[in-house]
């Protein structure tokens, strides 16, 4: 029991460190509201399923020590950091001439923005580092069953994580609707989210 308090603290310190995604969390509660930004955290936490079926199963050390592997999924989750974030940039941009009318930027599909936040999530190699670095040392190993200890650690930090982005969106969606009152807000909001999505494809494609 203490271990596993010790490991939730730990992983709570973690998850709220500024990172690609509760900064995505942060950014799309702001642009688009409460309701995106949870479905945003959803994104993300099921994408960390996916990296804890590589931790389990292995794949994360064979990403570890092939280093062309790991450069590979770092750009390319750089890259559709930037992507998300020019696709933003142009749809703030086209939400100009509904801001003229008296309207809002066009609100990207919730589908959408769970499965941007679950493919970023998945092209970060970094979570899946961290997940074979940081889970093994909280698995006892005269208990046995290592695999079965390192997915409940997991599930402990998914749950932890969903519901500290959640927060974090409730939070950003408040922020934001108090800005989205004016007609043009919108736009300027989503201006802010598409620089930080590429900001933060920059960061995830720079070295440590």
């Amino acid at each position: 029991m203490p271990d596993l308090i010790l490991f939730l603290l730990a992983a709570m310190t973690l998850t709220l460190a500024p990172g690609p995604d509760n900064l995505y969390v942060l950014t799309r509660g702001i642009a688009q509201g409460r309701k995106a930004g949870l479905v945003a955290a959803a994104g993300f936490c099921s994408g960390l399923v996916f990296h804890t079926l590589l931790a389990v199963l292995g794949f994360a050390a064979l990403i570890k020590a092939y280093p062309p592997a790991y450069h590979a999924l770092q750009y390319a989750g750089a890259a559709y950091l930037a992507y998300l974030g020019v696709r933003t940039l142009r749809s703030a941009s086209a939400g100009l001439a509904l801001a003229a009318d008296g309207q809002g930027a066009a609100a990207v599909p919730l589908r959408r923005i769970y499965w941007q936040s679950v493919l970023a999530n998945m092209l970060n190699p970094k979570v899946t580092l961290f997940f074979i670095a940081f889970l093994p040392q909280f698995v006892q190993r005269e208990a046995g069953h290592e695999a079965l200890q390192m997915l409940v650690l997991a599930l402990v930090f998914i749950v932890q994580a969903f519901a500290i982005f959640s927060a974090i969106a409730l939070f950003s969606g408040a922020v934001g609707a108090y800005f989205r009152r004016r007609a043009t807000a919108s736009v300027h909001l989503n201006r802010l989210a598409g620089c930080a999505f590429i900001g933060l494809g920059i960061r995830m494609a720079l070295p440590e």
